[in-house]
């Protein structure tokens, strides 16, 4: 699974069922984890397991126009 930068820099503000994130809290929990760190673990492992990835980056210093 790809390394994600330790610091997060984007606020994600959404919103959900109580019975979904209710899910969510409890399964947080049984893995020792924040609400924020278990969806974005579920959504790494989602996208590994579809073929998703993140387009690379362009060069340093390339112009892309």
């Amino acid at each position: 699974m790809p390394r994600i930068s330790e610091r997060k820099t984007a606020p994600v503000n959404l919103r959900m069922s109580l019975e979904v994130k209710d899910l969510l809290r409890l399964a947080a929990e049984r893995e020792h984890r924040t609400l924020s760190n278990m969806l974005e673990r579920l959504v790494l492992q989602h996208c590994e397991r579809e073929g998703i990835a993140m387009p690379p980056a362009p060069a340093a210093g390339k112009n892309t126009n």
